[in-house]
Parts: structure tokens; sequence; C-alpha cells
């Protein structure tokens, strides 16, 4: 017979991200980090490859990579508004954790099963970090998939790529839950 948490579960069932640009101080501290690290390092990894790694961006970092995404927006020729809102993404952070996804060599588990390892750290990230009180929210952005940003902003390896930033901060209100899927509409039961 299964022994459930209906704590965990509820938290599940209305667990909700926070807006980023609603984050604000106190920021998680490394003691309040530690335990929502190793939260996130207990996800799904088959073969025990630990094919991820964590960054974690304080506010001088994410202040320097608020000034590297301007230029590199520039560069690339990209929208004027896009590289604004991207750039005070990180301009307004307080603390962010950069999910790197670094697959490893393996004659048994293929990349992408790897890749989405990398995936699962960043909602387990998430989750723990709002399981602790925080608010936090998981994005990207275009710069995060730049290789002269990734590589010269956060020191990424060429097999290396970013799977996700979370920001974590106070959330300032607690944000409106939002539409969900229609499950009936994304299940198919097959019993035969």
């Amino acid at each position: 017979m299964p022994d459930p948490n209906p704590a965990a579960l509820e938290f599940l069932l209305t667990r909700r991200s926070v807006p980023a640009k609603t984050l604000t101080a106190p920021f998680p501290s490394r003691d309040d980090l530690t335990p929502i690290l190793t939260a996130a390092a207990r996800s799904p990894d088959h073969g025990k490859l630990e094919p991820w790694r964590f960054i974690v961006l304080g506010d001088a970092a994410l202040t320097r990579l608020a000034d590297l995404v301007a230029a590199r927006g520039q560069a690339l020729g990209i929208d004027p508004d896009k590289i604004e809102k991207s750039r005070m993404t990180y301009a307004d952070s307080g603390l962010a954790v950069v999910v790197v996804s670094a697959p490893q060599v393996s004659d048994k588990v293929p990349e992408i099963e790897q890749i989405y390892s990398a995936g699962a750290v960043c909602l387990a990230l998430t989750n723990a970090a709002l399981a602790s009180g925080w608010g936090a929210n998981w994005i990207t952005g275009w710069a995060a998939f730049d290789r002269e940003f990734v590589e010269t902003g956060l020191g990424l390896g060429p097999t290396e790529q970013v799977a996700g930033i979370i920001h974590l901060g106070t959330p300032k209100f607690a944000p409106p839950d939002r539409p969900r899927p229609d499950l009936a509409a994304i299940t198919t039961w097959v019993d035969a």
C-alpha cells in the first residue's frame, strides 16, 4: 500500500512561479541556498553521470552580465526593446542560479537523456526554492543561447549549454494563478 504525502502533493498541485521582476531582497544566503541546491541535485540521473552543474550569480555578477547582454545584443543586431528587456532581467535580479547542462560521454546514457536530466534539475531547484519560502522563476532568454555570452560571461565550455537560469528572492506579492492545461485534452489512457 502506498504511503502518501498529502502536504507534498498539495504543494505540487498549487505551486506557482513568481515573476522574476517581482523578486526583491532579502535573497537566499549560501546557507539558505545549500539545501535548495542539494534537493535539485537529487534529480533523476541515469548512470549517475551528474551531467549538470550550478553557477550561483550574485549582484555584481548579474550587473556585469546585464552589461554584456547589452553589448552582445547590439553586436547581434537584436531589437533594442528586446535587448533592454533581457538586460533588465539580469540588472533587476539579486540572485540567480544557472543550471548548466554538461553532458558526459557515455555508451549507456544518450545525450538527450542527460539534457532532460538538467531540465529536471531546473524544475527541482525552482520547486525547492518555492518550498523553502522563497520566490523563484526559471528564465533563460536569447542571451543564454549565445555562445559568446555563455562562454565569456559564464565560463561555459564548448560542450556545455544553459539549461535554465533560476532567479530567487523574496516575492513582493503572491502572484495570481494562471490557467492550467486541460488534463483530458493532453492525456491518452492506453489499457491494452
